[in-house]
């Protein structure tokens, strides 16, 4: 069996619709519903409902979805033994938003690179759920992240607290008075809801920091972004924050299966944990 039948399976069963798994997927709708109609010729039985609402797995589909997820991981993990760098003994998967590896993940890999030169690490940037779809499938071994899912065999360990500043641009050429809604995930949602009920729809939204930051600084603005990234603009005199905005705090949190190979991958979860420690609060 083809595993991108079982993987774009598993994308609409995570999705619970042909559109959302196509997107995941940045494939077409049609290609979806070709390889779903594939697979279930294949297997000789519907695996999904569809309905105006999206797709819902069948009785089949359901018992069917362990085994894609086996099917993946498998195929995988083969891959990953088996195309191994010369010198290398195993490989390891992490995955992290692009906010989180920015002067965070990047400086863990830096360092666990000269602690284990020995193992093959793969990072990968992603949403929370491709993060975590990656984590069922068994492509990902080690996720960093702010709302995780509670799934099946996979463990959930708090990692550190992000705090969110609302910082503007202090720079007359740069002197634009735009506020840049930075996407941070359902809880930043929550919590800026709270504290901003009566706030207009922003001119402009973004979903990464990174683009949200740099719009700021060539076009002026205010925005809400992690302290550790804004810290130095702050000091070198580009941004300030605005006195009086209220700060947000996400937990970070860092997923794993927990049928993990714990030979390898619990010295690297304590080395990340340790680091976290060693840098102080973000």
């Amino acid at each position: 069996m083809d595993t991108e039948l079982a993987r774009t399976f598993l994308s609409v069963a995570t999705a619970g619709s042909f559109v959302g798994a196509a997107e995941r997927l940045h494939v077409t709708q049609s290609t979806v519903s070709t390889r779903i109609r594939t697979l279930e010729d294949l297997l000789g039985c519907p695996l999904f409902v569809r309905n105006k609402a999206g797709a819902a797995l069948t009785d089949a589909g359901r018992r069917f979805q362990r085994h894609a997820a086996m099917l993946v991981r498998t195929v995988e993990q083969a891959r990953h033994d088996v195309g191994l760098p010369k010198g290398s003994r195993a490989s390891v998967v992490v995955g992290a938003r692009i906010g989180l590896w920015d002067g965070f993940l990047l400086d863990w890999l830096a360092a666990c690179r000269g602690s284990t030169p020995d193992v093959s690490i793969r990072a990968e940037i992603g949403f929370e759920p491709d993060l975590m779809q990656g984590l069922i499938d068994g492509r990902i071994d080690i996720a960093v992240m702010y709302t995780p899912q509670r799934r099946p065999n996979l463990e959930l360990t708090p990692l550190k607290d992000e705090r969110l500043i609302l910082v503007e641009t202090v720079a007359p050429a740069a002197a634009g008075t735009d506020y840049v809604y930075v996407d941070w995930g359902p809880e930043f949602y929550a919590q800026h809801s709270a504290s901003y009920p009566d706030i207009a729809g922003p001119l402009l939204s973004v979903n990464v920091g990174w683009l949200g930051l740099r719009h700021l600084l060539a076009c002026g603005g205010s925005g809400y972004f992690p302290l550790r990234s804004v810290e130095p603009l702050v000091s070198a005199g580009r941004l300030r924050r605005v006195a009086g905005a209220p700060e947000f705090t996400l937990p970070v949190w860092l997923v794993h299966p927990a049928d993990r190979d714990r030979d390898l991958i619990d010295p690297m979860l304590a080395s990340l944990s340790a680091f976290e420690g060693a840098c102080g609060p973000a």
